[in-house]
């Protein structure tokens, strides 16, 4: 049975731009990945995130929905993007973000998602 996975691309705020050649050639290097994804049948879903001064947090606060602008978590490491996978198994998804690891030239964390059977 295949399980999901996230593998999450992580930056760190701050940093020096990225030329933009390197940009482009990272857009190119993670379509290769996506399109491998999908002949694999291993893609689930992905997406890349604005920055973090985007956010907005939703919370409750004295029974109220309360409402803040920017990230949740104050510090310099955000996420950038993410894919969701099917994998077989912990060495196939870490098989996975070696290749987008590779692709965007961030870090690639990986975590399964919850089986009905843990929750």
């Amino acid at each position: 049975m295949m399980k999901q996975y996230l593998l999450s691309v992580h930056y760190v705020d701050g940093q020096p731009p990225t030329p933009e050649d390197v940009i482009e050639q990272m857009f190119k290097d993670v379509d290769v990945v996506n399109d491998e994804l999908r002949a694999s049948g291993a893609w689930v879903f992905a997406g890349g995130l604005h920055p973090p001064t985007t956010a907005t947090v939703v919370r409750i606060s004295d029974g109220e929905v309360v409402t803040t602008d920017g990230p949740f978590a104050e510090a310099k490491e955000q996420l950038g993007g993410f894919w969701v996978i099917k994998a077989a198994d912990l060495d196939d998804a870490i098989a996975w973000a070696a290749k987008a690891t590779r692709a965007c030239r961030a870090p690639v964390e990986i975590r399964p998602f919850q089986d009905d059977a843990e929750v």
